[in-house]
Parts: C-alpha cells; structure tokens; sequence
C-alpha cells in the first residue's frame, strides 16, 4: 500500500493525473458492497426532521461509524436557532466528527441524516437494490450523503492518507427545516476551514457539481380585519378578505428574470363562515434568489407597497423569514470544480458543473455565508424522487466514481494541488 501512495504522490506532482490513479480507484471498488450496506441500515432508520427519536437513533449509528474509523466525535445540541414558523420545540443533535492529520489544511464535509417523510411510510418502502437501482426512503435526500463520506473516509484511512490538517465532518439533523439549528455552526464552520465539500446527491439525468444554489425565503402576510353579518350587517365589518387580495395584486409582479429573484403567492387562508365578514385572512409567498443582497431588496420593495392599503381600517403585518442564502461562486470555487472535472477524466467520465441555480437550496450555502474559500454541491450519488411520491433511489453504477472523486479531491486540497 505504501508504494501505491509513492506512485500516486508522484502522479499528482503536476495536479490532477490523466491517467487513473489505481491504489484510489481499487479501494472505490472495494467499498462498493460495504457502501451498500451502510445504505440499509441508513434507510431502515425512519428519520423525519420532527421525528427526534428516530434522529437519536440514526445519529447514535452515524456517531459510532466515525468513532470506528478513528474520529473524535460529538453529539452537537442545536444553538442559536433561528426560529422560523415551522421551526419546532426540539430539534435534533447533529455528529461533528474530526480526524487529526499530519499537514495544514482544513477540510469539512457536510450531509444531512433527516427526511422529509412522515413516520410509518418505511414498511411500504423498504430499502431493495433493483438493478442499477438501489430504494428506500430519504436514500437519495441524504443518506446516500452520508454513506458517501463515511466510506470516503474508510478509504482514506485504507490507503493510510493523513496529509491533511483537519478533516471534518458536520451531520445535521434539520436541513429539511432550513437548519435552524445548525446554520449558525455550519457558518462558522464553513469560515474556519479551507474547502468545503457537500454531498447533496447529483441528477440521474446529468452527472454533476453545483457551484450555485438558490436562496430561499418565505413572505407571511397578514391581515386582520372586522367581523360582521355579510348580509344584516356588511358595513359593520372590515373585510380583510378584500384587503388581503388587493396586496396580492400589487405585489404580483416584483420577480426579476435578469437577476433570477422570484416571488410567487403560493397559499391563501380566509373566512369563517359564508355568511361572515371574513375578520383575518393571510397569505404566503415562496422567494428565490441568487445574491444574498437581492434579500434587502425584495424585502425593502414589499414592505413599501403594503403600505398603500385598500381599506384603511384593517391591519397589515408582514414577516419575512430567510430561509437559506443562495450559494454563489467564488474564485476558489470554480478552481476546485476544474479540478473535480479533471479528476474524473482520469476515469474517462465528463462531469457537468452547473454555474447557475437549479432553484433548490443547500446548506452549503451556509457553510459559504461567511468566507470565499471553495465550497462545492453534489458530492453525492446520482439519486431520483426526493421529496416525491415517486420511490426513491440512487445509481448503483455512481456509487465508484464518486467515491474516487471524493477521496482524490480531498488528497489534492490537503497537499496544496489545485490552482
């Protein structure tokens, strides 16, 4: 094993080889089968981000994966939580592991151990390998994420690799929240190291990278109005019903297709009765941008024109929640994505790397708030139906070269090779 790394130091002399470098791509083989494994006991584990001791349960698993392969590992209590309208009571612990190497750079990698899925829905999916096509709840939105880093870390350790200075790796327990809970450790985290690298799955239709997510934010407008008899006595009241539809239309408009900002009135409430003066009615609007300034903007621009009310009499309230900033491109982030195109041409593959928001959010774009040092999207497998009624699943056949460019990138960033 030793004269495979002297092999391989002397392949990356120049930065990524063109040829494969084989001691990396037969531990990716290797870990094919046991990868597979840890998916089934990652999937056998319902983990719904309100489902806290389902995320006990999985984190005590993940936790004892790391410790196994030599981390100091800590289950991390949410703090700092920035409460949004969903945002519940208790919110799971996430597993930061570290491991100690023998140089100077910092790496983190990030997944996510909760699901969208209410709890019960395992029986009717369990986890089943058809074909190219391996099943299961939550496999590909994110414990394919999981499953990646662990085995990346296994093959580390297999080909006795240490030349970085710290590699860590953060699973938390809210990102289908908006990580309430975590996103001011990811920030923090994401500022302390020199790469960051998320293992979000890519598209079984194109296998890809991000440099770019969208920033999601969310408009809560409500109105509250008067109650009165719609027919006895219909003056008596404020219809907030009225009001709420005339904020509707003059704030319909305000997306901008040049900067990529969206906003969308996506759910309406109002009413008690037919026959009642509706007293309050609320509204929500979906937001996406791609520049953490475009925030400021589509806020400031909303809250001035609630102001000019169609009745005078009823109250308007407004909350805008920042759900996710957008993830946008640094210097450092498109030199590692070269990078990451270059090592898988060792492998004969192309890789797509998408410069342009797709619409979704991340939480790498937390882990990029705060720093211009490279953070990077999709690590993971290729996967199909998150968040879907559709069965779940993730490419068996990406299972090996995504664990190659994992393992190989992170080699790279710890001796200094990307430019």
């Amino acid at each position: 094993m030793r004269f495979a790394l002297l092999a391989f130091t002397l392949l990356l002399s120049t930065g990524a080889s063109a040829q494969r470098v084989e001691a990396v791509f037969a531990e990716a083989r290797a870990q094919k089968g046991p990868l597979l494994e840890t998916l089934k006991e990652l999937v056998s584990i319902e983990s719904g981000s309100r489902d806290f001791d389902g995320l006990e349960k999985l984190g005590s698993v993940i936790a004892a994966r790391f410790k196994q392969l030599g981390a100091a590992v800590e289950r991390v209590e949410p703090s700092d939580i920035y409460k949004m309208e969903d945002t519940p009571e208790r919110i799971g612990r996430m597993v930061r592991a570290t491991f100690a190497g023998n140089g100077k750079k910092r790496i983190l990698l990030i997944a996510h151990m909760d699901t969208v899925y209410p709890k019960g829905l395992l029986e009717k999916q369990p986890f089943r390998v058809e074909g190219e096509r391996a099943y299961g709840l939550g496999i590909a939105d994110d414990k394919q994420g999981i499953a990646v880093i662990v085995h990346t870390v296994a093959m580390l350790r297999a080909l006795e690799f240490r030349d970085y200075g710290t590699l860590t790796v953060l699973i938390n327990a809210d990102e289908e929240l908006s990580s309430p809970g975590s996103r001011a450790l990811l920030t923090r985290l994401g500022a302390e190291h020199d790469a960051t690298l998320s293992f979000e799955s890519s598209r079984v239709e194109s296998d890809k990278l991000a440099l770019a997510t969208a920033g999601i934010a969310s408009i809560n407008l409500k109105v509250f109005g008067k109650a009165s008899h719609a027919g006895a006595a219909p003056e008596r009241g404020v219809n907030a019903l009225y009001e709420l539809s005339h904020q509707i239309l003059q704030t319909r408009e305000l997306s901008d297709p040049a900067s990529g900002l969206k906003m969308n009135w996506t759910v309406s409430r109002a009413g008690m009765n037919r026959n009642v003066i509706p007293p309050a009615a609320e509204a929500v609007a979906d937001v996406r941008v791609l520049r953490v300034a475009d925030y400021d903007r589509i806020e400031q621009e909303v809250r001035s024109r609630i102001r000019k009310q169609l009745i005078p009499e009823a109250k308007v309230d407004m909350t805008f929640e920042r759900r996710r900033p957008p993830l946008e491109a640094s210097a450092a982030s498109q030199a590692m994505a070269r990078h990451s195109q270059a090592i898988y041409k060792e492998l004969g593959m192309a890789l797509v790397v998408d410069a342009v928001a797709e619409g979704g959010g991340t939480d790498a774009a937390f882990a990029a708030l705060k720093t211009k040092n490279a953070v990077l999207e999709r690590f993971g497998l290729r996967g199909f139906g998150a968040h879907s009624t559709d069965d779940e699943y993730v490419l068996v056949s990406s299972i090996e070269p995504r664990l190659y460019l994992a393992t190989r990138l992170i080699m790279d960033l710890a001796r200094d090779r990307i430019r």
